[in-house]
């Protein structure tokens, strides 16, 4: 089974292939970036993110958003995690988020996808910390301030475990049950 992916982040196409592939889902790359809605209500970004995309490809396809949800700052940035992010940067956020009295987290991630007929959205969630101090690689986004519950190391020093717990491996996991579920329905 073949899908698209609209996004601009490698890491992110590497990571969305990485955990689909072996059940059987093609992923399509779609490099292309979209002019995102700046706002906290994630499900409408994704949902106004997946309509400029099928607008522009007209064919099946899906798209993903994941963001922090700060305890300490009433589940800020949200949907506005990358801007906080590039404002930022790993230092400055471990820092902002050290002088908090609530340093938990939550990362979410939201897919939405539309086959033409109707838009779904597909969610996973994870708790998590924030560590003083920034940890491992850095290439890819916060995975270097994020320590999932369970675990004493941040995404970025986890590795390939990430792949197994992650936020956006339980909605790629929901999604691609959709789609084996949509698949046996029109086929079977």
């Amino acid at each position: 089974m073949k899908i698209r992916f609209l996004s601009a982040n490698r890491h992110k196409i590497d990571e969305v292939q990485r955990i689909l592939t072996p059940g059987g889902v093609q992923v399509v790359p779609v490099s292309r970036k979209i002019e995102e809605l700046q706002t906290e209500d994630v499900d409408r970004l994704v949902r106004d993110k997946l309509a400029k995309a099928f607008a522009m490809i007209g064919r099946p396809l899906f798209v993903e958003h994941t963001g922090l949800y700060l305890s300490g700052l009433n589940g800020l940035p949200a949907g506005l995690t990358q801007i906080f992010w590039d404002r930022l940067g790993a230092e400055r956020f471990a820092a902002l988020v050290g002088g908090l009295d609530d340093r938990s987290v939550t990362a979410k991630t939201v897919i939405g996808y539309c086959d033409g007929r109707e838009i779904r959205t597909f969610e996973g969630a994870i708790e998590g910390t924030v560590p003083m101090v920034p940890a491992g690689p850095r290439d890819f986004q916060w995975d270097c301030v994020f320590i999932p519950a369970g675990h004493d190391k941040t995404f970025a020093e986890l590795g390939a475990v990430k792949d197994e717990i992650s936020m956006r491996r339980l909605a790629l996991d929901r999604f691609a049950s959709h789609l084996y579920d949509e698949g046996r329905t029109r086929h079977g």
